[in-house]
């Protein structure tokens, strides 16, 4: 028999409405052009109410039977092709009212966005567009008011990116297995911004670090002088790993 203080709180649960979830995902997709020095984002339009005609990331509730990651990774195939990517789960956003659809049920329909945020290697990207009005890479500093709190949810998985360059060799994953330092300098200016250090001494330190093979190939580019191909060595970083601060 449950005693006066467990009856009390299950008297108080039941006597509470719960809120009915439903469940979708969101996608924060980065790449970097080196090219013109741009992070992207990949945006999607609306053609559907509420928000009909706003851009906003590319999400989907889930369906029965799926996972998240299921639904995180269908996102992707039905938006892009791509052959190299890093995807992880960034937040769970659900906080009252983030929908306008809830004010509109009947009961109480609360819509949940659990978000990813992934990083994809620009030139090899080929975005899909059936089933939707308009999908677009947009320069990070040019994207307009999003449908729902998608700002919101592009701003947490900006600073997330930020982070893991800082620490994580997630740069790797979306750069050809061999690049130049300069390929790689390009791609954390592009992100962070070049005052996050200069050329110089982004190329001693990460080189007296150890974690990048000299493939003892040279590439010529333009009229400089011919630059050396770099592959990554994870076995070498793994000492490094999670060590904040690495590349910077």
């Amino acid at each position: 028999m449950p005693g006066k203080l467990q009856k009390k709180a299950l008297d108080s649960l039941a006597d509470t409405d719960l809120a009915d979830f439903k469940v979708g995902v969101d996608n924060v997709i980065f790449s970097v052009d080196t090219d013109q020095n741009r992070l992207l984002v990949l945006l999607v339009m609306r053609h559907d109410h509420p928000y009909v005609g706003y851009w906003n990331l590319p999400g989907t509730l889930v369906r029965q039977g799926e996972s998240l990651e299921d639904a995180a990774d269908r996102v992707l195939a039905e938006k892009i092709r791509v052959s190299n990517l890093y995807l992880e789960q960034l937040y769970t956003f659900g906080g009252p009212q983030r929908d306008p659809r809830e004010a509109k049920t009947a009961y109480d329909v609360r819509y949940l966005s659990v978000s990813y945020f992934a990083l994809v290697r620009f030139a090899e990207a080929e975005l899909i567009a059936d089933g939707v009005s308009g999908i677009a890479w947009y320069p990070l500093s040019r994207v307009p008011k999003l449908a729902f709190d998608h700002n919101e949810i592009l701003d947490y998985g900006y600073r997330r990116l930020r982070n893991k360059l800082e620490y994580s060799p997630v740069a790797f994953d979306v750069l050809p297995d061999t690049f130049t330092l300069s390929d790689l300098y390009q791609l954390y200016a592009t992100v962070l911004g070049e005052d996050f250090s200069d050329y110089s001494n982004f190329r001693t330190r990460l080189l007296k670090l150890g974690f990048l093979e000299d493939t003892g190939i040279k590439v010529s580019r333009g009229a400089g002088r011919p630059a050396s191909l770099y592959r990554f060595d994870a076995a070498a970083f793994e000492p490094l790993k999670d060590k904040p601060m690495v590349f910077i």
